[in-house]
């Protein structure tokens, strides 16, 4: 049995001839979602419809239609794709990718997952997102288009409100509802580059930080970057995360890479590590996970920022140690040529979790992201 699926498989096995599922495939971990009464289909208030039933068994996909009446198009409605694949008894995960548009490796492993996966491989159901923003990712961007929105920002959205607004309504009151767990993947976009790193709380009791240190060593990223606050279902983070934290799903996200590009090797990484998700939630049973790489745990420590503008240089690189007190970048000034570089000081002592893709650079501009080794769930 998968390394999460420790229950008990209960009396009623026989759908396991009929599904090739047993009916208590879902680990859970204890973790039960005691899922509030008002949480109902019914009271959620959205404009969205959606061309697939998450109810149906089997694999069904189509788009999510955000209505939107504009000069060309006053009955017309926008595109969110979404696959959903259900066999048997089991949890629920959601996938999302494209919750920023300029991020790829997500959207990429999530539509790959959807095209490869057959309903008679899995036990429960998954929801498949790749392109949550459809119109930032159409657009290669990180916020809207259509009306400027960062998606990330505006859970728990408004049912009556912009394109975006909607999108992250139909996130926190109809999707995260029907989840057990969720992973949301991203990279670092058009201007950040992250190694493979995964992202956690740490868990509001031992059962959800058994389940979160689970999806954690099922995904075997690299890094981990573990939040010391925040969490829960009173969280007040307007992200996804935030989303499945209020509805008490257990969720990771990741970061994956960035600067505009999808790199191989990481793409590679995604793609093993959802499936190793999935096989640790007992969603895939007949998988055969490789051997675990480890995975280093840290806590973020903050942001270096540019405060000039200019063309930046950085002294450091990904995972390499950093000292406060070091230099570790510069700005030149090409405009005035033979005046000197700027230079740029950590605050911070520990290794670079995170680097700056462009080279132009204002005042405000995140340059790195210094994080330390992580002290969370050591106690």
């Amino acid at each position: 049995m998968p390394p999460l699926a420790q229950k008990a498989i209960r009396a009623d096995v026989h759908l396991e001839i009929l599904t090739g599922c047993p009916a208590s495939h879902s680990p859970n971990l204890g973790f039960g979602r005691s899922k509030p009464e008002w949480e109902s289909d019914t009271m959620t208030g959205t404009l969205i419809t959606s061309e697939v039933d998450f109810e149906a068994a089997g694999k069904h996909s189509g788009f999510l239609r955000v209505p939107h009446s504009v000069h060309r198009s006053a009955y017309g409605w926008l595109p969110v794709p979404v696959v959903s694949i259900r066999n048997g008894d089991g949890p629920t995960l959601v996938l999302t990718g494209g919750t920023h548009g300029d991020e790829y490796e997500g959207q990429i492993a999530i539509s790959n997952l959807a095209r490869d996966l057959a309903p008679d491989e899995i036990c429960g159901r998954v929801i498949l997102l790749p392109m949550l923003n459809a119109p930032a990712a159409e657009a290669g961007l990180r916020t809207s288009p259509v009306d400027g929105g960062n998606l990330n920002r505006l859970l728990p959205g408004d049912a009556r409100g912009g394109p975006t607004e909607m999108i992250a309504h139909y996130v926190e009151d109809v999707l995260m509802p029907m989840a057990d767990y969720a992973v949301d993947l991203h990279s670092g976009g058009s201007s950040l580059f992250y190694p493979p790193t995964l992202l956690r709380g740490e868990g509001h009791g031992a059962d959800e930080r058994a389940a979160l240190l689970g999806m954690q060593a099922a995904f075997d990223l690299p890094f981990a970057w573990v939040f010391t606050s925040g969490g829960g279902r009173q969280s007040t983070a307007r992200t996804v995360m935030g989303a499945a934290n209020r509805h008490g799903v257990v969720t990771v996200m990741a970061e994956l890479g960035g600067a505009g590009v999808v790199t191989p090797d990481i793409l590679a990484r995604t793609e093993r590590g959802l499936r190793r998700v999935l096989h640790a939630l007992g969603m895939l049973p007949d998988y055969v996970p490789d051997q675990a790489q480890g995975t280093r745990e840290l806590n973020v420590h903050g942001s270096i920022y540019a405060y000039d503008k200019g063309v930046f240089e950085p002294l450091k690189a990904i995972g390499d140690d950093v000292m406060e007190g070091d230099i570790v970048g510069r700005i030149h000034h090409p405009q005035t040529p033979v005046m000197a570089p700027t230079e740029i000081v950590s605050p911070y002592t520990g290794i670079v979790l995170c680097q700056r893709a462009l080279a132009q650079v204002v005042r405000g501009d995140a340059v790195f992201q210094i994080a330390a080794d992580g002290k969370s769930d050591q106690s």
